[in-house]
């Protein structure tokens, strides 16, 4: 039986819970040695954070065709953090298992956006976008691949840049961050820290559990940054 596991995992789980389930039921067939169908009959959440974060950090990984230590590791403190060290050991056993895999990006970010709301969203690109960076370094490769996650779940693109921002530094990133340029007036930044402190705040995730939240807090706290760096410029 675990010789065909795969193959009965990823076919009831695209059954079950679309490509989502598919992949997640592929690589615990892979896992497990002996498993048996009833086992793999259970749907999978359509729109569970932590199974689709482990596929598009997966995809992000893949992008730049090398896997490194510094994103496993990366990773790998978040699930610490979210679950204990035991279960983050394991959920990395599966994503090393999703790896192996060609992942539908598109497929499995459509079935995202028919199912989790739009600040879940954001957390997850902004979780992305760390997963890139955690080298030092953010590969073009892996810039392409997060931004077509975003557009497949639609994320809009003031969204998109602001997030990239907070990642892919210049000298307007303060600006982007605050979806707004330069040439804003002191009025209008006033206006768009307002209207991004609600859109970014920490209690937009608060049902994703306590640990999703706090990471949120790194997002709002470079809001909040980004204000004050442009208030200390202007003199405010």
């Amino acid at each position: 039986m675990g010789k065909y596991g795969k193959w009965i995992g990823g076919t009831l789980g695209w059954a079950f819970g679309g490509p989502i389930g598919g992949l997640l039921g592929f690589a615990f067939g892979s896992m497990l040695d002996g498993v048996t169908v009833t086992s793999l009959q259970q749907p999978t959440q359509s729109g569970d954070f932590v199974a689709s974060l482990i596929i598009l950090t997966a995809a992000v990984m893949k992008a730049d065709k090398k896997v490194l230590k510094s994103e496993l590791d990366y990773v790998k403190q978040f699930f610490i953090k979210q679950f204990g060290v035991e279960i983050a050991e394991q959920k990395i056993i599966l994503l090393r298992e999703i790896l192996k895999q060609d992942i539908p990006i598109r497929e499995v970010c459509l079935q995202i956006k028919q199912n989790m709301d739009y600040s879940a969203r954001l957390q997850l690109i902004h979780f992305l976008f760390g997963v890139a960076a955690s080298d030092g370094h953010v590969h073009i490769n892996e810039i392409a691949v997060v931004e077509d996650i975003a557009r497949y779940m639609n994320i809009q693109f003031n969204d998109i840049a602001s997030i990239k921002a907070m990642f892919v530094k210049d000298t307007e990133s303060a600006y982007k961050i605050l979806e707004i340029t330069p040439e804003a007036t002191d009025e209008e930044l006033k206006k768009a820290y307002r209207k991004m402190a609600v859109k970014y705040h920490p209690d937009k995730v608060s049902q994703l559990g306590a640990d999703v939240e706090n990471a949120a807090k790194e997002k709002f706290q470079q809001l909040n940054a980004a204000y004050e760096q442009i208030k200390k410029q202007r003199g405010l």
